[in-house]
């Protein structure tokens, strides 16, 4: 008789979207009977929402999978597997592994695992799904991806290959996320993807148009928009000037020029000039 790995430890690293997703993960495997602990020695399962953007972070991260207590099963998921699978496949000894966001989709993998499988699943193709249950690390702060990917191809990034291409949510959607989270004590909102400033061109819209939806909520709440690249932006700089006006936005822009040398700009493929 197999035995049934009900605790579970959950740790994500990286980005403020990466940190939703694991929001998620855990929200998902509580609804479905499994029991999140904070001390991985209490765990059976240590489950690991990796980040892989830069070489250091990978180096850090394979480092604290490979020293993982084989007593109990491992699962990773995130970026990494997608960004360098070959090297996660030779140097970590996991039961289970997936692409970033899995969602609902955990629950099946943990099952598996529960019953002995190896399991690796690396498809990477769906939107945030605002409607699945999250587990909060901060109960006044509300992290909501409103897209995943980006319509880059920058020469250097590894991101892209893990995120894909540029999916996101409608502005009713996240309206509505926002509000339910207001009704359960959140103070923040913050918005975030790999490129925030790509938001809505799949589906003809803006971030400019988003931010002025979510400031027309009743309420008093603060909203933080997460990084744009500069390309993306200057399209819509007036519009979004103009939404930036509204007192409940947070006066913050991260703006990545990555380079003041044209040449390196062009080579880095970044689509903008200094």
């Amino acid at each position: 008789m197999v035995k049934r790995s009900r605790r579970v430890y959950v740790k994500s690293f990286g980005c403020s979207a990466n940190l939703a997703d694991g929001e998620v993960i855990a929200g998902c495997l509580v609804r479905a009977g499994f029991d999140i602990v904070e001390d991985p020695q209490e765990a059976e399962v240590l489950l690991f929402n990796t980040c892989a953007v830069k070489a250091p972070t990978e180096n850090r991260i394979i480092s604290i999978l490979r020293n993982a207590p084989r007593s109990k099963r491992l699962v990773v998921t995130g970026c990494l597997p997608l960004i360098n699978f070959e090297r996660l496949k030779n140097e970590v000894d996991y039961d289970g592994v997936t692409g970033p966001a899995p969602g609902a989709g955990i629950v099946d993998v943990l099952r598996r695992v529960e019953k002995g499988e190896k399991v690796v699943f690396l498809e990477c193709t769906s939107k945030p799904d605002l409607c699945l249950p999250r587990i909060l690390m901060n109960r006044f702060v509300s992290v909501i991806p409103i897209n995943y990917g980006c319509l880059g191809e920058c020469s250097y990034c590894c991101v892209h290959f893990a995120r894909g291409q540029l999916r996101s949510n409608s502005i009713s959607e996240i309206v509505e996320r926002v509000k339910q989270d207001l009704d359960s004590g959140t103070k923040e909102v913050w918005l975030t993807s790999q490129d925030t400033a790509s938001y809505g061109k799949d589906i003809d819209t803006s971030l400019a148009e988003l931010l002025r939806k979510v400031c027309e909520i009743e309420g008093k709440f603060f909203v933080r928009a997460g990084m744009m690249t500069p390309n993306q932006v200057m399209g819509m700089l007036e519009e979004l000037v103009e939404a930036y006006k509204c007192e409940k936005v947070f006066k913050f822009l991260h703006l990545p020029v990555q380079s003041g040398d044209d040449e390196v700009l062009k080579l880095m493929n970044r689509r903008y000039t200094a």
